[in-house]
């Protein structure tokens, strides 16, 4: 495809009022005019003629198979010239499907007679499958009068997945520092339900763990060591209804969500618990029992990867009803969801109470920072301040939802995204240290 540039168009634009101005005014000059016409066109053919031919271009490129939500992809080449022995400076632009970043162009500088890689970005922001269509290459010609492009057909489709590789990463460091039980022998004294040793009492100690019976026998005060109970159930439900779909910090809640779930479970499996996944909205879309060790993590994640955003309303009496019917073992429910309206909170309030009567519970939902910064906004204007009051009713009821919740005996956990992991971790430690579950 070839087409005049904006250069070539002012060049030609700007015989037009002396034309007009011959035929008017001296009829005698207007031949000057269409000489200076068709000297623009004479020196577009020109151009044209010297300019790279979109048969002496080659274009390879490589797709990577799959990419994980949030991290940062590449579609990587060459570019070839043939014939041509001019450098030339070539514009790349993908032509892409999916839920993705907008694509940038990259420009390119071909030397004669060598190869050029390019490197282009491609950043997913839902799990699922894009594609990309097509290349397009776009150069000028040498005056710059004309640009040129052409397409590469690619037609490849990339599976996007939940982020495991930030997981693991997080995994290991986590693990580097010896800071989940079982890991290394490791005593809290005081705490747990698995009895561990003996030990002489120092001062300091809870004197309700000392064992008198022993103490009697050895003729010395001893205490009781006690080991972090393992073998819990842990189970982690995904709401995946429409407000879970609602994009924080460029990604879905639930993908947040899904990020600090599979982080969560790689530290359990790891630690010596059972975890179990729970996807549900208006009906119960998976439920995967509770499973152990780490070679079963890659169940869970296509469990999790299985996991679409939905359009419907969560109904969460139909949902808590059903996880509470299918556990037979108490267990630590961690449950990722979202509200807005106080009646959608007291059903919901109304349904785990039910569940937290047999189990451990633990609410976890997203801070928006959007809604805190219209709060929080020095205002400049009436309509700032009709938005900060509504933003700040919206999170006094949030606020006022997850006090009833709290009094109930449920853990709630409400933070921003960059806490969201960190703050998981150290609450299901917390509940695992005191013996609660």
């Amino acid at each position: 495809m070839i087409k005049p540039t904006r250069r070539a168009v002012a060049i030609f634009a700007a015989g037009i009022p002396p034309a007009l101005f011959f035929a008017i005014e001296a009829p005698r000059l207007w031949p000057l005019s269409l000489a200076y016409g068709l000297s623009v066109l004479a020196a577009m053919a020109y151009d044209a003629a010297t300019a790279l031919s979109v048969a002496n271009i080659a274009v390879d490129c490589v797709l990577p198979d799959k990419l994980y939500i949030g991290d940062r992809g590449q579609i990587t080449g060459t570019l070839t010239t043939r014939s041509y022995r001019r450098p030339i400076r070539v514009e790349l632009l993908p032509e892409q499907t999916g839920y993705l970043d907008p694509p940038e162009a990259v420009d390119v500088e071909i030397a004669p007679d060598s190869a050029a890689p390019f490197a282009i970005a491609v950043v997913p922001r839902r799990r699922g499958r894009i594609t990309i269509e097509r290349l397009w290459v776009r150069w000028k010609s040498p005056l710059r009068l004309l640009e040129i492009s052409r397409t590469r057909r690619v037609g490849r489709t990339i599976d996007i997945l939940a982020n495991v590789r930030s997981v693991q990463s997080a995994a290991l460091q986590f693990f580097s520092q010896e800071a989940v039980f079982g890991i290394k022998v490791q005593r809290d004294k005081g705490q747990g339900t698995e009895f561990e040793a003996l030990t002489d009492y120092q001062p300091g100690m809870d004197s309700r763990f000392i064992d008198w019976k022993h103490s009697a026998r050895h003729r010395k005060l001893v205490c009781k060591e006690f080991d972090t109970e393992r073998n819990h159930q842990i189970v982690i439900g995904f709401d995946t209804g429409y407000l879970m779909r609602e994009p924080i910090d460029g990604l879905a809640k639930l993908d947040h969500a899904i990020n600090a779930g599979l982080l969560l479970t790689w530290i359990s499996l790891r630690g010596g618990d059972l975890v179990g996944i729970y996807g549900f909205d208006s009906v119960i879309r998976h439920y995967l029992a509770p499973i152990r060790s780490l070679g079963s993590f890659g169940r869970i994640q296509q469990a999790v990867a299985a996991l679409d955003y939905r359009p419907e309303e969560t109904n969460f009496t139909l949902a808590l009803a059903e996880l509470n019917t299918r556990l037979r073992r108490r267990a630590l429910v961690i449950l990722f969801t979202d509200f807005v309206d106080t009646t959608t909170a007291e059903l919901l309030i109304e349904s785990l109470q039910r569940v937290a009567n047999r189990h451990v519970v633990l609410f976890v939902t997203l801070r928006d920072s959007v809604l805190q910064g219209i709060a929080d906004a020095a205002p400049e204007a009436f309509e700032d301040v009709t938005r900060s009051v509504v933003a700040h009713d919206m999170i006094r009821d949030r606020t006022i939802v997850l006090e009833r919740l709290e009094r109930m005996g449920i853990h709630c956990l409400d933070v921003s995204t960059k806490g969201l992991s960190a703050g998981l971790i150290n609450r299901y430690l917390q509940i695992k240290q005191r013996g609660l579950i």
